[in-house]
């Protein structure tokens, strides 16, 4: 529901070339673990990060640049062939929903040092997840809904599948698997190269949801986004064998209505005689696991789990990306991740089903990153005594006993690459006080080969984030940072803005540097004299047990607001607080609970600014919403007791709402039942819509400058600063 990030190939991380510049990029190793690729005016080289007189050019520019072309290639990514001669190149890419996942593929062959471009005669930069075969000798990939093999040998393109349309989807994903599942790439070769198993998803039955373009010609046009809201019937989904050899195709026999079954995640088993599939029932309270012979197309279950409320899949801790299955052997030994027990923790299953806990103690798995086969290592975040933080932890898998990795004196969020043979890891470091990236450690022994090239810090006198937790009179504690004034005058009281998001999709008080800090405020909030302050409710995804980030089960909406607004209560006791200048502000899921605080509460919060809100939860996507409501059977209560348009009536404060009118995420038609509301209530407010801007509101010349001056001017009208 909110903004997403994925691992292309192993994570987003910000590294500090040995230039000293600092570059975003998408890191992916070398074969060996020592070195990883990187992308320069020079085409690509492999940057070895403890020594980088070891650097090489791995592609140079002449390479990447066409026959009869004036300039080299924009590479995103590449692959290389098992045998190393060939390497594809995914360029020219075009955004698919949140990310560029289409584009132009093209293949090098080293040893002739030609490069060839895939899928000549089908539309330009329509080709998606291109992979090559085992033996390196083949390529498949997407295109317009339909899957390809190409031979390099003659590039003679065969159709895996004939029956791909914009509603009959093969090999990728529809909006709501892709927006709420994380899923993208819908198919997988086999270990041998024989066949290929693919998704197949029905989305003929999905009503579309049409967005209106009013700008771009003289008559408006409409966008149609196939989206399933909340009760409606989601894709039929389905998984399918292609035999390399015969061209045939079976459908995997798995047990369940395709339609009221969602279906993941899906790989092949190392041995390849199987695939294995982890189906969700429509509630996403009940996963299974079943494995397929690829032979007979035919099933079985070996594992299943239940929950009371929901079942998180791999996504939840594995940067929004579900696919891949953490085999630790050939025989088919894995590691799976639950909360059965009331913990995230990590489980050792095996084909048929058998299963032994690893992580044994009251924490929460925040993060798997890698299991280390030589040594039966498994290395992941977590953070035991402090959910506002993050931690590299190691854990034998035959004792359990888990260990800190990283050393006592680096508090805050500390986030890793770890390279493939578990030697090295890429350490970002981030805290309220500094941010210190791309530091170079060895494993296990944390000891640091090269250290942090930059390091920001907050110096004595500046505004810095304070760390605190507070009581409701719920009983329950809630975890909070705080910005005070500066300078700052304890006689004197000052107004307090609230920064929300309060769903399970999200947190707002993390240790790191961006914690206090508003992206939106123009100039400095402390400075100004602001109190600004965050706090973490119930149902929040933070490492605090399943029992907490569940307690929001069918209670979005109430539960969330009022875990808000009795800490808040608590908060305004404080003899530093201004009562009369309390402010809150959120976007998407924070735009919702903004609203909600507005109108449930409006003797705390006197001034609101909502941004990109779900203001009736019936109106948002199915696979969202209803993980966390449930499925609306024979009644639509729970949805509407928590949607803030239901309490519209109740407004009394200074309310600011602004939406995207282009937005395929929350459609910009809860701003117009939102208005609709407030208008038959007789409520006045003000009102922003940016045309054909997205959820992010990112697109087009002076946006963000406008939002960002629109934001601080009002907040500065109607909860005006300083202390008194």
């Amino acid at each position: 529901m909110i903004f997403s990030v994925r691992r292309t190939f192993l994570v987003l991380v910000i590294f500090i070339c040995y230039t000293g510049s600092a570059i975003a990029q998408k890191l992916q190793w070398t074969p060996d673990g020592n070195s990883f690729y990187s992308f320069s005016e020079k085409g690509i080289a492999a940057i070895d990060p403890v020594a980088p007189g070891n650097n090489k050019v791995f592609m140079t520019e002449q390479e990447l640049t066409p026959e009869g072309a004036t300039r080299a290639l924009t590479v995103q990514s590449f692959t290389i062939a098992p045998d190393g001669n060939r390497i594809l190149l995914f360029a020219n890419t075009r955004r698919v929903w949140r990310e560029n996942t289409r584009g132009d593929y093209w293949v090098f062959d080293r040893s002739t040092k030609k490069l060839t471009q895939l899928g000549k005669g089908l539309p330009e930069s329509s080709l998606m997840f291109a992979k090559f075969s085992p033996d390196g000798k083949k390529v498949a990939y997407v295109s317009k809904h339909n899957i390809y093999i190409e031979n390099l040998a003659d590039h003679q393109q065969t159709p895996v599948t004939t029956d791909g349309t914009d509603r009959l989807i093969n090999g990728t994903f529809d909006w709501a698997y892709e927006e709420e599942f994380g899923c993208q790439d819908g198919f997988r070769w086999s270990p041998d190269g024989s066949r290929i198993a693919y998704w197949k998803l029905d989305a003929r039955s999905i009503r579309n949801f049409l967005m209106i373009n009013n700008t771009d010609s003289l008559y408006p046009f409409t966008i149609p986004v196939e989206y399933p809201k909340v009760g409606q019937d989601p894709s039929s989904c389905t998984i399918w064998f292609y035999d390399v050899a015969t061209g045939k195709t079976r459908h995997a026999g798995i047990e369940g209505d395709p339609v009221q079954h969602y279906i993941p995640r899906m790989e092949w088993t190392p041995k390849g005689q199987s695939i294995v599939v982890q189906q969700l029932n429509r509630q996403q309270n009940d996963s299974r696991i079943f494995l397929v012979d690829a032979a007979t197309a035919q099933s079985k279950q070996i594992y299943q789990e239940t929950d009371a409320a929901w079942i998180d899949i791999k996504s939840r801790w594995n940067d929004n990306d579900p696919g891949g299955w953490d085999w630790i052997n050939d025989n088919g030994e894995f590691l799976w991740l639950s909360e059965k027990n009331g913990w995230r923790q990590i489980y050792k299953l095996d084909l048929t089903g058998k299963e032994t806990l690893i992580t044994k103690g009251d924490y929460d798995v925040i993060q798997f990153y890698l299991y280390d086969a030589p040594t039966q290592t498994i290395y992941f975040a977590a953070s035991p005594d402090n959910a506002t933080q993050n931690y590299l932890y190691k854990v034998h898998i035959g004792n359990g006993k888990a260990s800190r990795v990283t050393p006592n004196n680096l508090g805050g969020t500390n986030k890793y690459t770890l390279s493939p043979n578990g030697k090295i890891a890429i350490l970002n470091h981030s805290s309220a006080t500094e941010l210190a990236n791309g530091a170079v450690v060895s494993l296990p022994d944390h000891r640091e080969l090269v250290p942090a090239k930059r390091t920001m810090a907050v110096n004595a006198g500046d505004p810095r984030a304070e760390f605190f937790k507070i009581k409701t009179a719920d009983g329950v504690e809630l975890d909070g940072w705080m910005v005070k004034p500066v300078p700052f005058d304890p006689t004197k009281k000052y107004p307090v803005v609230f920064y929300v998001y309060g769903e399970p999709a999200s947190q707002t008080v993390l240790d790191n540097f961006n914690a206090g800090r508003n992206f939106l405020y123009k100039g400095s909030m402390a400075n100004d004299g602001y109190v600004y302050i965050s706090l973490e409710n119930r149902g929040a995804p933070a490492p605090k047990g399943s029992q907490w980030r569940k307690a929001i089960y069918r209670n979005i909406g109430r539960i969330n607001i009022r875990d808000q607004a009795m800490g808040a209560k608590e908060i305004l006791k404080w003899n530093f607080i201004d009562t009369s200048r309390v402010a809150v502000w959120g976007w998407s899921g924070g735009g919702s609970s903004t609203l909600n605080l507005m109108f449930q509460y409006p003797e705390i919060y006197k001034t609101g600014i909502a941004i990109a809100a779900v203001t009736n939860q019936l109106l948002y996507d199915n696979i969202y919403q209803e993980r966390y409501m449930g499925v609306p059977v024979t009644s639509n209560e729970d949805f509407v007791k928590g949607s803030p348009i239901t309490y519209a009536k109740n407004l009394r404060g200074n309310l600011l709402y602004i939406h995207g009118t282009g937005d395929d995420n929350v459609h910009y038609q809860n701003a117009e039942m939102l208005i609709n509301e407030l208008i038959r209530q007789g409520k006045q407010f003000q009102l922003m819509s940016y045309p054909n801007r997205t959820h992010s509101i990112s697109e087009g010349e002076g946006t963000h400058e406008h939002l960002s001056t629109l934001y601080t001017n009002y907040l500065k009208m109607y909860c005006p600063p300083g202390g008194r």
